[in-house]
């Protein structure tokens, strides 16, 4: 019986290498890898606006009368602060947020968090890694020498003279001083194309993964298992209050995916935001102003990246612009302050975990927006493929600026989460978050950091991960940024 021929790959790049692939290869051109091996991996569910062209939408539905969401100016008087064990709060526009009672929820989120969409049913592992199936190094190394040579009788430097020396594998010059080395053989040298020089393995780019400490926050950025790049962006930073109290910050942004250059979008916006804030605070401005101007500072920080060609007509929004959601908070010693735009989230979770955790942001999502207009429950939207599309992001061609900020004074210590979807599609719910965080993310923040990007990763890592830790109240330091 004759054995059955590799298919042709329905992947556009080499899982294993990144090099682009036509529809009919069986083996990648350039690392040899074998395409038939490597199963279809299920659908994305990226970032998108609802006016995006991210395929594999459902048609859109009828036009809808959103609720309409009240308007704050730069110059309003901030809402009071809640004193709140429950963590209740205020919108920027000085409205309670919606909080059903803890009795409605006994067992759940007091934010009133809908049911994790990515719980795996009884009996299914944890979660499997995206990676590449066990196999030989394309190119072995050469052993080190007096071990395999001398065991066969060949010279102490273990080459063979009756066979040619291989430049792949034969022994290099010492990189000079500074120079960076592959991270496959952690031997050659990494070229200015970024391919090693003595294996061909192309390497990670700078933002494909990401790390930053102070001592009171800690950020991790990663490209995730299924992306070609990573259009996550944070900004981690410490400064003094007119007290001399401390101030901690930190900014996670997402490129939306179905835009142009995402990552250039989300990479400035999270500088903006964190310039703002770092500005703002020191000269005593409400933390929860402050907050509002720097997502107005970040919005305008991402429309500056449109290309004004790109209009049509004089009110038409740019096409395509670039795009980028937002979420950040600001961390002192008694308060705690959240803003946001789009589906990014901050979660709270007490050191003490017999109190109960919560989500501190509601998404701008069609999802909560046909929830909130009573057209349908948590289950029936959150189950639609249309629920992650975003009714609110930063760029030129978005509708209407609606930044969301809410002031907290919570009553007891805890930690503040900040993320990306990336991460909490995989611990949706308040009470799933606070089981993934470490027992002691205050005291290791960044170690904290590192444990939940690598919880998103063993359960697919199907979107860019990004995740700030921030303990509550901020601890006296010295100010700083990174």
């Amino acid at each position: 019986m004759m054995s059955q021929m590799p298919q042709p790959t329905a992947l556009s790049r080499c899982p294993s290498c990144e090099e682009p692939l036509e529809a009919a290869d069986r083996f990648c051109g350039a690392c040899g890898y074998d395409l038939s091996a490597v199963s279809a991996p299920p659908r994305d569910h990226p970032t998108i606006t609802m006016n995006g062209t991210s395929a594999g939408l459902p048609p859109a539905v009828p036009s809808v009368d959103w609720p309409l969401v009240p308007e704050a100016g730069s110059a309003d008087v901030p809402a009071p602060v809640h004193r709140a064990a429950d963590i209740r709060g205020t919108d920027s526009g000085g409205s309670e947020l919606p909080h059903p009672e803890h009795q409605e929820h006994p067992h759940g989120d007091p934010a009133g968090v809908r049911p994790s969409a990515t719980k795996r049913p009884a009996g299914q592992p944890s979660g499997v890694r995206f990676d590449r199936p066990s196999e030989p190094d394309e190119y072995p190394l050469a052993p080190p020498a007096g071990e395999a040579g001398t065991a066969r009788g060949l010279p102490a430097d273990g080459q063979d003279p009756e066979v040619p020396a291989d430049p792949r594998t034969g022994e290099l010059p010492a990189p000079p001083a500074g120079a960076k080395l592959c991270v496959a053989c952690r031997a050659g040298q990494v070229d200015t194309d970024g391919y090693c020089e003595n294996c061909g393995h192309a390497q990670p780019r700078e933002r494909d993964h990401m790390e930053k400490e102070l001592g009171a926050v800690a950020a991790v950025s990663d490209r995730g298992l299924r992306h070609h790049r990573n259009e996550d962006a944070f900004a981690i930073s410490s400064t003094a209050l007119p007290d001399g109290s401390p101030a901690v910050v930190a900014i996670v942004c997402d490129g939306v995916s179905s835009a142009t250059r995402p990552d250039e979008a989300s990479l400035a916006a999270s500088r903006a935001a964190n310039e703002s804030l770092l500005a703002a605070l020191p000269l005593g401005t409400h933390p929860q102003q402050a907050m509002h101007e720097a997502i107005v500072a970040a919005s305008e920080a991402v429309n500056a990246l449109a290309d004004p060609s790109t209009a049509q007509g004089e009110h038409a929004p740019h096409v395509n612009a670039p795009a980028c959601t937002i979420v950040g908070a600001v961390v002192t010693p008694t308060l705690l302050i959240v803003g946001w735009v789009g589906d990014s989230r901050v979660y709270w979770v007490p050191v003490d975990r017999s109190s109960l955790p919560a989500r501190l942001t509601e998404d701008d999502s069609w999802a909560a927006q046909m929830v909130a207009a009573g057209l349908m429950n948590e289950a029936e939207a959150y189950a639609d493929e249309r629920a992650h599309a975003i009714t609110g992001w930063l760029g030129a061609d978005a509708y209407e600026l609606e930044p969301h900020t809410v002031s907290f004074k919570p009553d007891r210590p805890g930690v503040v989460v900040v993320c990306t979807d990336g991460l909490w599609n995989y611990a949706e719910a308040a009470e799933d978050m606070a089981e993934a965080v470490p027992l002691d993310a205050a005291e290791r923040p960044l170690h904290s950091a590192q444990v939940l990007v690598g919880h998103a990763l063993d359960g697919g890592g199907h979107d860019n991960v990004t995740v700030a830790v921030m303990p509550f109240p901020a601890p006296s330091q010295g100010a700083g940024s990174a």
